[in-house]
C-alpha cells in the first residue's frame, strides 16, 4: 500500500497543486458559495463539464482512473482499499470536480454495467466512461414511481432485434450531459411488480429521447425529466435477463447508497467542518454564547460519528469483510447532518441569510439549506432507509400492505380510478 500511496503522490504532484490547509479559516476570504447541487449559468456548466472529462481522461492514462477495475477495461484490477487511498489523497490537491462523471456514471452506472452488460457491451461502454468520454445518467424514478420503484409504467416491447420504450422518467441528474441512460422499464404486466422489469442501457441521443430541465428552488437545473417516445434500443443493450431487471437495479441501488453516504468534498465539506463553522459563530459574535457552542458541539458530534462509521467501514474492507449496515445508515447521517447545519447557520445568520447584502458568509448559506429536502429523497428516502435497516438490521417484520403477487396490471396506482 505504501508504493501505491507513493505512486499516486508521484502522479498527483506532476500534475495538481496542493490545496491550503483547510484546518484554517480566515473569515471573509475566498469564494462562500455554498451550494450541493449546481446553480451555474450554462456555459459555465459546460466548462465544468469539459475539465472534468480532461481530468479523469488524465486520471485513466496515468492508470488511476478506475484503480478497482478489470485490466481489460482500463482498469488496475486492485481492491477497494486501493480506491479509498487515492480518493483520500486525491483530497489534498485542487483537482477539477468529477462528480458529473463519478456520482451517478462510474459510482452505479459503470458496476452494473459490469455485473450485467454482455461482453461487448462492457467494450464499447466501460472503457469510454472511466476515460470520461461517456456520461451516464439514471432513468429510474416516474411521476408514480419515486420510493415505490417497483411500480414504475415506462413500457418495453419487443420488436424483433429490438425494444421499443415508451414513457417517461423524472428528477434525472445529469442527464443534459449524459451520453448513455439505465432504463428501467416494464416488459411484462401480467408478472407481479417486482418481476415483470428489464433494465436496459439506451442512447440519450437517440430518436424519441427528450430531456427538459427542471428548475430547483435553489435556482439552478441539475435534474430533468426525460420522455421516451418510440425510442428503438438492440437487444444487446438489455441488461441481465428479461423480466429481472429487478435484481440488476438492486446493483445500482447499493452503489448509489453508498455513494451518497460517502460524499464529502467540495464547498459543502468545507462549510460545514468544525473551523468553517466557529469562524462563523466569531463572525457573528456569538462564539462565546453556551447554547450556540453547545449546539456546534452536538452538531460535531454526530459529524464525528459518521465519520467513524465510514472508517468502519474501510476497516472491514481492509480485512477482507462485505461492509455491513454502514452504507444505508450513513446516508441517513449525512443528510441529516447537512439538514442540521443549513439550520443552525441560519439561525446564526438571522434576517441576512434572506437577502443578498453582499456580506460574506451569510446568503451564500441559502443554497444548500433549500437543497437540504432534496437529500433526504435522493438515493432512497430517509422512510425507506429506516425500513431496510429495520428489516434487514434489526429484523422487524416488513411493513404490511406491500402487494408482491397480484399481477402488476391489477393493482391500483396513481391516477387510476376506483
Amino acid at each position: 500500500m505504501e508504493k501505491f500511496a507513493a505512486s499516486v503522490r508521484e502522479f498527483l504532484d506532476g500534475h495538481a497543486s496542493r490545496r491550503e490547509d483547510a484546518g484554517t479559516v480566515e473569515w471573509g476570504v475566498g469564494p462562500d458559495r455554498i451550494a450541493y447541487f449546481s446553480a451555474d449559468p450554462p456555459e459555465v456548466d459546460a466548462a465544468k463539464v469539459a475539465q472534468a472529462r480532461a481530468w479523469q481522461a488524465t486520471r485513466y492514462e496515468a492508470g488511476f482512473g478506475w484503480v478497482t477495475g478489470p485490466a481489460e477495461y482500463g482498469g488496475r484490477g486492485l481492491d477497494t482499499l486501493h480506491d479509498l487511498v487515492y480518493d483520500g489523497i486525491e483530497a489534498e490537491y485542487d483537482v477539477p470536480d468529477t462528480g458529473v462523471l463519478a456520482v451517478i456514471g462510474l459510482g452505479m452506472i459503470g458496476p452494473t454495467i459490469l455485473a450485467h452488460a454482455q461482453d461487448h457491451i462492457k467494450d464499447r461502454y466501460l472503457p469510454s466512461m472511466y476515460r470520461g468520454d461517456t456520461i451516464a445518467c439514471q432513468l429510474f424514478s416516474e411521476p408514480a414511481a419515486g420510493s415505490d420503484l417497483a411500480s414504475l409504467e415506462t413500457k418495453a416491447v419487443k420488436d424483433g432485434d429490438e425494444w421499443v420504450l415508451d414513457g417517461q422518467k423524472v428528477w434525472t441528474s445529469i442527464a443534459q450531459h449524459a451520453e448513455i441512460g439505465m432504463a428501467l422499464c416494464r416488459t411484462d404486466p401480467d408478472l407481479p411488480k417486482h418481476k415483470g422489469i428489464t433494465a436496459f442501457v439506451v442512447d440519450m441521443k437517440a430518436p424519441g429521447v427528450e430531456v427538459r430541465p427542471l428548475r430547483q428552488m435553489s435556482g439552478g437545473a441539475d435534474f430533468n425529466e426525460v420522455f421516451l417516445t418510440g425510442v428503438r434500443v438492440p437487444d444487446d443493450h438489455r441488461l441481465g435477463e428479461v423480466n429481472n431487471g429487478w435484481r440488476v437495479a438492486l446493483t445500482t441501488l447499493m452503489n448509489e447508497r453508498a455513494t451518497v453516504g460517502g460524499e464529502g468534498a467540495g464547498p459543502v465539506a468545507r462549510a460545514t467542518s468544525l473551523p468553517f463553522l466557529t469562524a462563523m459563530l466569531e463572525a457573528n459574535g456569538v462564539l462565546d454564547d453556551r447554547a450556540t457552542r453547545r449546539r456546534l458541539a452536538e452538531l460535531y458530534a454526530d459529524q464525528a460519528a459518521t465519520g467513524y462509521l465510514n472508517h468502519q467501514a474501510i476497516r472491514r474492507m481492509r480485512a477482507g469483510q462485505e461492509p455491513g449496515p454502514e452504507a444505508s445508515v450513513s446516508k441517513l447521517l449525512f443528510a441529516q447532518n447537512l439538514t442540521r447545519t443549513a439550520h443552525f447557520a441560519g439561525e446564526v445568520s438571522g434576517p441576512r441569510m434572506i437577502a443578498d447584502t453582499g456580506e460574506w458568509g451569510t446568503w451564500s448559506w441559502t443554497e444548500l439549506l433549500l437543497s437540504t429536502p432534496a437529500l433526504r429523497i435522493l438515493g432512497g428516502t430517509e422512510e425507506i432507509m429506516k425500513n431496510i435497516l429495520a428489516e434487514r438490521v434489526l429484523g422487524l417484520p416488513k411493513e404490511p400492505g406491500i402487494d408482491t403477487k397480484s399481477p402488476f396490471r391489477e393493482m391500483r396506482r396513481s391516477g387510476s380510478s376506483s
